[in-house]
């Protein structure tokens, strides 16, 4: 199941960015909707300091769900 990524969704990475220092898995959320269908997305560690923020295109992004989700 995937949808449209929106404003402050919590997303995974869906490849490897080996120039950015982030991989494939990577948890970040959604701070902006840039023209062109992309996404700035920042990235924190557990104690809440941003290490990343980049636009990211939606096949980029996994949006991740934290409560059952209903099959349409």
């Amino acid at each position: 199941m995937s949808r449209t990524p929106r404003l402050l969704d919590v997303v995974a990475l869906t490849l490897d960015l080996p120039d950015r220092g982030l991989v494939q898995g990577q948890v970040g959320t959604i701070v902006e909707t840039l023209d062109g269908g992309a996404y700035e997305v920042e990235f924190s560690d557990d104690d809440g300091r941003t290490y990343a923020t980049l636009a990211l295109r939606p096949n980029q992004l996994m949006v991740l769900h934290h409560r059952p989700q209903m099959v349409a």
